[in-house]
């Protein structure tokens, strides 16, 4: 098998707190939303709907988030899970970390420090809502 993409699928317990989150915080935009009748697919959120699904977009990265008891249902192997929040991090590297770390301090969004790594990469991490943790980095390794 030849695997194109990788796209995690989180559970999380809320969908709209955790689409809030990345939207208004971290600029991903939402792409579909299932609402919890799941009798279709919806693009933005609607008000006095629950929703057990959602996929986000950010450039070249996408984020699928699931309610926690969707995601027991759907996958098997995960009838034990309890919790959301993982002992993973998610690295995303691009361009304009400095700017976006700023950004962030300024939405008082809890922000490790933003350090240059010894092998030429920008980064910090932060925690999202759901306890999941993200890292945001930039190579500043000079061309060669």
């Amino acid at each position: 098998m030849e695997i194109n993409k990788l796209t995690p699928n989180m559970a999380v317990a809320d969908i709209r707190q955790t689409v809030k989150f990345y939207c208004d915080n971290l600029g991903f935009k939402l792409i579909v939303a299932i609402p919890e009748s799941q009798d279709g697919a919806e693009q933005e959120l609607s008000e006095g709907k629950e929703y057990v699904y959602a996929m986000l977009q950010k450039d070249h990265a996408e984020l699928m988030f699931q309610r926690l008891d969707s995601f027991k249902e759907d996958v098997p192997s995960a009838d034990k899970v309890s919790l959301v929040g993982a002992s993973v991090s998610f690295y995303m590297q691009g361009n304009g970390i400095e700017s976006f770390y700023e950004e962030l301090k300024s939405k008082n969004i809890q922000v490790s420090e933003l350090k240059q790594t010894w092998y030429g990469i920008k980064e910090f991490y932060l925690k999202d809502n759901n306890g999941y943790i993200l890292c945001f980095a930039e190579d500043v390794k000079p061309a060669n």
